[in-house]
């Protein structure tokens, strides 16, 4: 389940945030993206994922050029829903409305309610939450809401896993906790994974690193 991403521009008509870039991840790894606010590392992982939204102070939509190719499937033109990426942010982004195993159980693709159920369960245990099923995600700590968003990214049966700073607003015993959890679980589900991070402790892999520059 290999990640290959050529990227020819990123960027405006004119202006490239990012260009003539490629690079691969290969099943069970992570690539670490570093770089200065504002080179467009967080754009081109809308780019993979589909969601580029993102818009310059001028109120111009980025564009990107390129192949996005996962497993021999050309991405590029899918709706982001149909790529199988998973994704994880700086913020956990759960749902306030929602309980925390109703936040894991709307990631569940649909099937029996008995084995999503389940997996909801197990999710839990993983992350050591067993008990917190019922809670309000608002009453969490920063690194139990993490772990839940983790969670959810997981149980939707991702492809490949974009990572957008989600260690940064951790203290550094957490930190270093929940990274060694995400990468595990990068490592037992053999899928590809792209991190986006300004701390060099981050870099899961030395020799998976690319460092991005103003220039593109």
């Amino acid at each position: 389940m290999t990640l290959q991403v050529h990227i020819r521009h990123l960027g405006h008509d004119r202006q490239a945030l990012v260009k003539n870039v490629h690079f691969e991840v290969p099943p069970g790894h992570v690539l670490t993206l570093m770089g200065p606010s504002g080179c467009g590392k967080s754009s081109v992982l809308s780019a993979i994922a589909g969601t580029l939204e993102a818009m310059s102070g001028d109120g111009r939509p980025l564009k990107f050029e390129g192949e996005v190719v996962l497993n021999g499937q050309h991405l590029d033109g899918l709706a982001p829903h149909r790529r199988g990426i998973g994704l994880l942010f700086q913020d956990p982004m759960l749902f306030g409305h929602m309980t925390v195993r109703e936040n894991l159980l709307f990631a569940i693709p649909p099937g029996k309610s008995s084995e999503r159920e389940a997996q909801v369960t197990a999710a839990l245990e993983t992350a050591d939450l067993a008990e917190m099923g019922a809670r309000d995600p608002a009453t969490l700590s920063g690194g139990q809401r993490a772990r839940v968003a983790l969670m959810r990214a997981l149980l939707a049966q991702p492809r490949a896993l974009l990572l957008d700073e989600p260690f940064s607003r951790l203290d550094a015993h957490l930190r270093a906790r929940f990274r060694a959890l995400v990468f595990e679980h990068v490592r037992a589900r053999n899928i590809p994974a792209l991190l986006v991070t300004h701390d060099r402790e981050d870099i899961a892999e030395p020799n998976r690193l690319l460092e991005m520059t103003h220039d593109g």
